[in-house]
């Protein structure tokens, strides 16, 4: 059996769409606003890093209509003109002020998929809760009539409560269609969603996890230590988490993730990539700015933790949770 044909593969929530336990997210694919773009990499990069992931099997990838106000879909559509292999994609709406009908939704729907140049959206997601201008009820029923047209397959949310989840899915439910996702911060350095109901409620009403942020921007591969002083750029130049305080605070979760990453020879971000699988029902898509990045993704694939190792791993990072 080969790699490819050994990885895990999960349904989004209750449709029949179904992808890798793990995507690759593509915030930094020609974002200039919060990552360097065009500085530090490139196109030729990011290109070179979808390949690696349709290479290790992972042809699963999340972008959204303002990550580098379109490039990210567009790149997407350029290198997925370039190959003949199954591309699956996960793209996200954003409901800005101004947008206050269907209308609107059917409109951003058209415009990602001209950028993307493709004819039908896998996982068609609102990218954060905003009612003020259109009820959820309303924007619910024209996601679900893209369903209907057969230009989205499935529908999802990103960081919707669980309160929100439940008027939504029920909202769908009407319809006659399942909501597949919520897409929300995850990581063992943010487990909120393990107390705030969310994790509760997903899997009450079958909806599947989408795991952003999973290797907490960097932070659970090891690169970042209080004694190594590391250049920050991009977002990371403001999160308090990389400074020596923060740094040292997170000190006995990457001693466990090294630990592991040793005991099955893979790497730390490997083994907290791993772990997220573990919880079941959850998808990380953790970002790939490079080929050797979207390889390493991968490589959490195709092996297990151990239960007492997942456990493990859940006791130090209980202060996250």
């Amino acid at each position: 059996m080969s790699f490819t044909q050994s990885l895990q593969t999960l349904s989004l929530g209750a449709t029949n769409v179904t992808v890798p336990a793990l995507g690759i997210g593509t915030w930094a694919w020609g974002d200039r606003l919060f990552w360097s773009y065009g500085k530090e990499y490139g196109g030729p990069e990011v290109q070179a890093a979808f390949e690696a992931a349709l290479a290790g099997g992972v042809p699963f990838f999340d972008t959204a209509e303002v990550y580098g106000l379109g490039e990210s879909e567009r790149l997407l559509g350029r290198f997925m003109q370039a190959t003949e292999q199954p591309v699956q994609i996960a793209t996200k709406y954003f409901p800005l002020p101004w947008r206050w009908s269907a209308d609107a939704v059917a409109e951003a729907v058209t415009h990602s998929l001209e950028r993307l140049q493709i004819s039908t959206i896998d996982l068609y997601q609102v990218h954060m809760p905003f009612d003020f201008f259109m009820s959820k009820r309303t924007l619910m029923q024209a996601l679900a009539r893209e369903v209907e047209q057969g230009r989205v397959r499935a529908i999802g949310v990103s960081n919707y409560s669980a309160q929100q989840m439940r008027e939504v899915h029920q909202y769908l439910a009407e319809c006659g269609i399942p909501l597949a996702v919520n897409q929300v911060q995850y990581s063992l350095l943010a487990r909120q969603i393990e107390s705030n109901g969310v994790m509760a409620t997903a899997r009450e009403l079958g909806v599947t996890i989408l795991a952003y942020s999973p290797l907490a921007q960097g932070l659970l591969t090891g690169k970042y230590t209080p004694d190594q002083a590391v250049t920050l750029s991009g977002a990371r130049r403001l999160d308090p988490r990389f400074n020596e305080v923060g740094l040292r605070k997170i000190a006995p979760v990457l001693t466990i993730l090294q630990k592991l990453a040793i005991a099955h020879d893979r790497t730390p971000a490997q083994v907290a990539l791993n772990w997220l699988i573990a919880q079941g029902n959850v998808i990380p898509i953790p970002g790939a700015k490079t080929a050797s990045q979207a390889r390493q993704n991968v490589g959490a694939l195709g092996w297990s933790l151990t239960p007492e190792e997942v456990a493990e791993l859940d006791v130090v990072s209980l202060p996250w949770k």
